[in-house]
């Protein structure tokens, strides 16, 4: 826990971010909005915009004594510090809370206080940083990065106010109303959907690209750096005003009115945009209350509902994880317009046009049409799958049309599960076995030093009892000492490192084959996705392997990375498999913890050099040697003589083979059925 430090960057000095400083200020005057999401590159002060925030925030009266900041005047009466003396009250600053990214449920929410409980027999509760957090910000930088059950705890709280902890003998609930401010990177990966939606607002934050606005925000911060003092004096006026602004609004909230035909409005614009569920309505039309209340009106107003939806719906109109959040602002304003009765009811729509004027659907609908059939008409795709394998590996051969071209992908499907046979003990995710901090309970251990930990209550116990005597315990109750205290050892499941190592070589047979490649390692990517992996993606074609993009939890860049992978040339799959080991060999440097799964994507051919597929095979076995785990994804046609050779080369890495097709979840049980059958 901290506070803003003194003579913090002035929330007023902020250049250039209007939206990010808007929905900070109206989160401020209604909390019930649910909290604010800064995405944005690295180096755009998004934390120290969050930071800035404190310091106009108005002050709180609280209980003297009560670690969980209630208000004299509205005591809460199942506050495990109370009852309480409304009289007896202090004022104090604006909390700002940060949670780490590597906090533990324990820390966030409470716990029970292990050696009292024992010692003395009384259940004692060590209040949370969402207890230090009430009434104040709680801000979570990279949320991204942190733990989903953490977050969906951070966010049940935000929404209900309340905190409740029932576990290990405590049952407490306590209030914890805060204004939750998550910043994060898109490039270290995205929250998921379910997680997007429950924030409130959400802002892009992006560096201008306008010289005269980087030129105000470098002589700013340098003018900040060289004396805080002076340059915070600068803007104390502006400080103050914005401050009694927010305490204004904060009082004229409860009489703002949102009639009928706003909520009809708000409920139209929602529909437009075909978000998921209710809470985006909800959301919307408590963003426009507090806009309202914010701009000193008693009535929501279209510029009220207008400012709300665009902090409220772009992250809510994702209807594919890999899509990019935001928010057309004409398609916005169309759905405002359509809202909106019309001044002139007898004034009819032109029939022969769209709403702007353009052209017909039938015109716009014209050119995909041919462009389809000149697809369709593409000579690689006409030419003979039976082509010699040397010719159509060739760039240079006739038919091989596949060198340069770049093929699309398919919707994705459920991917089958890939994972890590052995246990780990890794970043908690989805994927393979491993002990991490949240799971079933599966043994105990000793605890180093003050480590923080859900304790093992019955191995605690074991190991103290033994010891009362010696330790001159007679009456009731244990002696318990710090080293006697033993930690639970739960197995559930990790993250790992999905390396895909793909032949985009002209090997890989048509261009609608490498279209449904694609496909198939788009799903798989979609899977990583939501197992809360990392991935990366090597390539092979021509002569050589490039490490198209190097690990990351962006699985969003790995899709667009593939998605412009162009086909053709020979096959260096021995430079690919050597390739894909140095990515491996760094990653392990940089993040021990994460288990890597290679997943081998090709034909088995290996055309490139002399001995091609010898070569091949003798790098997959030194990299079955060092017991790598790995999977191989056979994407040989099922059509004319099949050669086998990928099933070779998952011997030689001892990997798991799979057919293209199998690697859809429902073609696996079919597959499985049909052996079964045979």
């Amino acid at each position: 826990m901290r506070s803003a430090p003194a003579n913090g960057f002035p929330f007023t000095a902020v250049v250039g971010m209007a939206d990010l400083q808007l929905a900070l200020v109206l989160a401020a005057v209604s909390p019930a909005i649910g909290g604010v999401l800064i995405r944005g590159e690295k180096g755009t002060a998004k934390s120290t915009a969050v930071r800035a925030l404190t310091e106009i925030l108005p002050p709180v009266d609280v209980v003297a004594g009560c670690r969980f900041s209630c208000d004299p005047a509205h005591p809460d009466a199942t506050c495990p510090d109370g009852p309480h003396d409304s009289l007896n009250a202090v004022v104090r600053a604006a909390r700002l809370v940060e949670l780490p990214v590597g906090a533990t449920e324990d820390r966030v929410l409470g716990s029970l206080h292990l050696e009292r409980a024992l010692a003395e027999g009384v259940t004692a509760y060590e209040p949370g940083l969402l207890a230090a957090a009430h009434r104040g910000l709680l801000y979570v930088d990279e949320v991204n990065l942190l733990h989903d059950h953490l977050v969906d705890v951070l966010l049940d709280a935000a929404a209900m106010g309340r905190a409740t902890v029932e576990r290990d003998g405590v049952s407490v609930t306590h209030p914890a109303r805060f204004v939750l401010v998550g910043t994060m990177n898109p490039e270290e990966g995205e929250l998921r959907p379910q997680l997007l939606d429950r924030f409130g607002l959400t802002v892009d934050v992006v560096a201008s690209r306008d010289p005269a606005v980087r030129v105000e925000v470098m002589r700013a911060r340098l003018a900040y750096e060289a004396d805080p003092v002076a340059f915070v004096s600068r803007y104390d006026a502006a400080q103050r005003e914005l401050a009694e602004r927010i305490v204004k609004a904060q009082n004229l909230l409860s009489e703002v009115i949102l009639t009928d035909a706003a909520l009809r409005q708000i409920a139209e614009i929602c529909a437009a945009f075909d978000v998921d569920g209710m809470r985006a309505d909800l959301v919307t039309a408590r963003t426009a209350v507090a806009h309202a209340a914010w701009s000193g009106r008693t009535v929501v107003e279209v510029d009220d509902v207008r400012a709300a939806a665009k902090l409220a719906l772009p992250h809510r109109k994702r209807r594919n994880p890999f899509d990019a959040p935001g928010l057309d602002e004409d398609q916005l304003e169309q759905a405002i317009n359509d809202s909106m009765p019309p001044e002139d009811p007898d004034d009819d729509p032109d029939p022969d046009g769209g709403p702007d004027g353009g052209e017909s659907p039938d015109d716009s609908a014209s050119e995909p049409s041919r462009a389809d059939d000149r697809a369709d008409a593409d000579p690689a795709d006409r030419a003979a799958n039976g082509a010699p394998d040397d010719q159509a590996d060739r760039p240079d051969a006739p038919g091989s049309a596949l060198a340069g071209q770049v093929a699309g992908s398919s919707e994705p499907y459920k991917a089958r599960l890939l994972s890590v046979q052995s246990t780990g003990s890794g970043v908690a995710g989805r994927r393979s076995r491993a002990i991490t901090d949240v799971g079933r309970v599966v043994g105990a251990r000793a605890r180093v030093g003050r480590e923080s930990g859900r304790p093992h209550l019955l191995a605690t116990i074991r190991t103290a009892a033994p010891h009362q005597h010696s330790r001159g315990r007679s009456g009731p109750g244990l002696a318990v000492r710090p080293d006697d205290v033993r930690l639970a050892v739960r197995e559930g499941r990790e993250g790992n490192l999905v390396l895909f190592c793909v032949d985009a070589s002209g090997s890989m047979g048509t261009k609608k084959r490498m279209g449904e490649v694609k496909t198939a390692i788009v799903s798989l990517l979609l899977d990583a996705y939501q197992r809360r992996d990392t991935v990366g993606l090597v390539t092979f074609a021509g002569a050589t392997a490039t490490v198209a993009l190097p690990p990351t939890g962006s699985v969003e860049t790995a899709v667009r990375c593939l998605e412009t992978l162009p086909t053709g040339g020979r096959t260096p799959l021995a430079e690919g498999l050597l390739q894909a080991a140095d990515v491996l060999r760094i990653a392990a440097i940089r993040d021990p913890r994460r288990r890597p799964l290679l997943v081998l994507v090709t034909d088995g051919r290996a055309t490139h050099g002399e001995s091609a597929f010898s070569r091949a095979k003798l790098v997959a076995a030194r990299f079955g040697h060092q017991g790598i785990a790995s999977v191989v994804v056979d994407c040989e046609p099922r059509r004319g003589v099949r050669l086998g050779l990928a099933a070779e080369l998952a011997a030689d890495l001892g990997a798991e083979y799979l057919d293209l097709g199998e690697v859809a979840a429902g073609n696996l049980v079919r597959a499985v059925t049909e052996r079964r059958a045979a």
